[in-house]
């Protein structure tokens, strides 16, 4: 049982209410395949609760959708692609921790808008280029490793640059959901230990708050499940880059 003095301890209002269910239900949405929708989540949530509280609300949210998309796609993952990035991404995470400490909040802020940015870049270029050849450097994978984690700490932002690097690989769409969806439930899982002990931002108030939004989030992933399975996959790179092209602007707005 929640207590109720806890939740109305936020001080939300009823429109922040309204916002807050709609970026859970998003947020399941996007960790069962509707990628990119996602990053809509980042400025609202930054914009009720500030950058870096919002990011230690916005954590446990995401592990509770990561459990949805790694429990239906549990067959789907390509384990090289999860264990090439995972080892520099977690430099990055680290290495953003100590970066973290030192920022104030409309830096964050601008920080999550370069990350979106650059992995938007990246992907239309790649996407123009039509190549068929596949980066398989050793520096391709750490790079993108290291800057997907950075962005995951900064700001829960690295959608977009994971998707670069998933893309890439040319995977089929549910091998591309499958593998991002292991890929960020350890990534977040990780990152747990630095948002409670280094940043202070993952308390009780924020986990029961969380709490609060779990069948929220339960509804989008179905709704998610129920829309990828209606998108053929000649299309879904496309809605992946639109999508991530939308919500690159909105965030650096």
């Amino acid at each position: 049982m929640i207590p109720l003095q806890m939740i109305t301890s936020f001080g939300l209002s009823g429109l922040d209410w309204f916002l807050l269910a709609l970026c859970a239900m998003i947020v399941g949405m996007a960790k069962t395949g509707v990628v990119g929708i996602y990053h809509l989540v980042v400025p609202v949530l930054a914009m009720i609760f500030g950058g870096k509280d919002s990011t230690g609300l916005l954590l446990p949210m995401l592990i509770a959708a990561d459990i949805i998309a790694v429990i239906y796609y549990r067959r789907s993952a390509q384990w090289k692609h999860v264990f090439r990035v995972f080892p520099p991404a977690l430099i990055g995470v680290a290495v953003a921790t100590w970066v973290g400490q030192k920022l104030s909040d409309d830096t964050f802020k601008i920080l999550m808008g370069i990350a979106v940015l650059i992995g938007l870049v990246i992907m239309v270029y790649m996407e123009r280029r039509k190549s068929k050849e596949v980066p398989t450097s050793h520096w391709f994978g750490w790079g993108m490793g290291l800057m997907a984690g950075f962005a995951t700490m900064i700001g829960n932002a690295a959608g977009p640059l994971m998707a670069v690097y998933l893309l890439a690989m040319r995977m089929p769409k549910n091998v591309y959901i499958g593998t991002s969806a292991w890929f960020f439930f350890l990534i977040n899982l990780s990152k747990l230990p630095f948002h409670i002990f280094a940043w202070h931002t993952i308390r009780a108030e924020t986990l029961t708050l969380g709490m609060t939004m779990i069948p929220v989030i339960g509804l989008g992933g179905f709704i998610g499940i129920w829309i990828v399975k209606h998108i053929p996959d000649r299309y879904y790179r496309y809605v992946v880059i639109a999508a991530t092209a939308v919500s690159a602007m909105v965030l650096l707005w």
